[in-house]
């Protein structure tokens, strides 16, 4: 028999993708000039030539028979290595390859981490406004997220209303800094203020509570951005990476969790994953993707597009008249509709121009919507006319 879970769920298509296919569709009828999507998180920038010529190198050099083999289930040991120390050179810490497990990119790592520390009857706090597909993560291991409203001033935490929602079914708390779909960076003095919390009501309630970090843009924060190594300031973390943005490799799921040595359970939590693996057919990513990432595991793309797009368009839309909280990374911006119904603003008026935005109700945050805008600049100095022709229409 058909399952009436999954069968609901394909009525309940991302939001995201939506505008993406509609863009590609209308770009094939009426041409590429017809069409500005910023709907989509995807690179813009190729990956670096370090990263091509590490797979050229694999594939002429190593035996075949080892390069296309199996992975272990928890991941290829140089790899693990290779990105332990990275992250102990970097940041300070003190990883051990038994701490890291090898993802298919951050969506992975953040479903194996929920999965090791929250199941049926508890909850997971997520800040507003927050990735969509935290929703499917936690209710899939029978854990419920509880949503803090955002603080739209800022966009850092609520913590007024993030402590009235603490309570001792709380297993975790999920954050995502830079955080899509705002383009903020949590600041030193945020997560200093959330780990207090934290620590204060793991002993209230007697019990820990994890500290669960969606980190895909870390290498994508602007300058003179204060953007703290989350991991070194809270004992009960655990870090969710992908290598998507930071590399340009999307399509190759390429990510992993990183357990906080000093947390509780940290010799348990990888192989948990391993476990947690039979359950949902995971198997780690392919051994070609895992050897070549660890040859540049230092490298980034040429990531500097980012931050000049994100201050053609900031500085262009605030001078046409929106409202809006200036990034400090990533590749989204998330500025104010100047009507309060945001979904009319992008489908009717922004699709009618071409123009491929998101409304912010899909990151439980009305109002607002949020620009993809990791496209070519040339791209967003054409459609910044456009969305001065849409501010005029629904502003008048």
């Amino acid at each position: 028999m058909i399952q009436e879970f999954y069968k609901e769920m394909t009525g309940k298509t991302s939001v995201i993708r939506q505008f993406f296919a509609y863009g590609m569709e209308r770009a094939k009828e009426l041409g590429p000039d017809s069409v500005y999507n910023f709907s989509i998180g995807n690179p813009s920038v190729p990956a670096p030539q370090s990263f091509t010529d590490a797979m050229e190198d694999l594939l002429k050099n190593t035996d075949p028979v080892k390069l296309h083999g199996y992975s272990p289930s928890l991941g290829l040991d140089s790899t693990r290595e290779a990105i332990a120390d990275s992250l102990n050179r970097r940041f300070g810490m003190d990883y051990k390859k038994d701490h890291i497990f090898p993802t298919t990119g951050a969506a992975g790592a953040i479903a194996h981490a929920i999965r090791c520390i929250a199941g049926e009857g508890d909850e997971v706090i997520t800040f507003a406004p927050y990735f969509p597909e935290y929703i499917p993560y936690v209710t899939g291991c029978g854990a419920s997220l509880k949503v803090v409203p955002a603080d739209i001033s800022s966009f850092q935490i609520n913590f007024v209303k993030f402590e009235e929602m603490l309570n001792p079914n709380v297993a975790a708390v999920l954050i995502n800094s830079p955080n899509n779909p705002s383009g903020i960076v949590y600041t030193t003095a945020t997560i200093d203020k959330l780990a207090d919390i934290l620590r204060a009501k793991e002993k209230k309630y007697g019990h820990d509570i994890y500290l669960i970090t969606d980190e895909p843009y870390r290498e994508i924060v602007f300058a003179g951005t204060d953007s703290p190594f989350i991991s070194k300031h809270y004992d009960n973390s655990i870090c969710c990476y992908s290598f998507s943005k930071s590399l340009s490799l999307p399509g190759e799921r390429i990510g992993y969790v990183a357990v906080n040595p000093k947390a509780s359970g940290s010799e348990l939590i990888v192989p948990m994953c391993g476990q947690i693996s039979r359950f949902t057919g995971h198997n780690c990513p392919p051994s070609i993707i895992q050897l070549a990432v660890e040859r540049v595991i230092d490298e980034t793309s040429d990531l500097s597009i980012y931050e000049r797009n994100a201050t053609l368009l900031y500085d262009a839309l605030t001078d046409i008249g929106y409202s809006c909280v200036k990034p400090g990374g990533t590749f989204y911006m998330f500025p104010k509709a100047p009507i309060d119904d945001a979904n009319i603003f992008c489908w009717t008026g922004a699709k009618e121009l071409g123009l491929m935005t998101v409304p912010g109700d899909s990151f439980e945050c009305p109002g607002h919507f949020r620009i993809s805008y990791c496209v070519p600049t040339e791209q967003i100095e054409k459609a910044i006319p456009l969305f001065k022709e849409l501010y005029n229409k629904f502003a008048s």
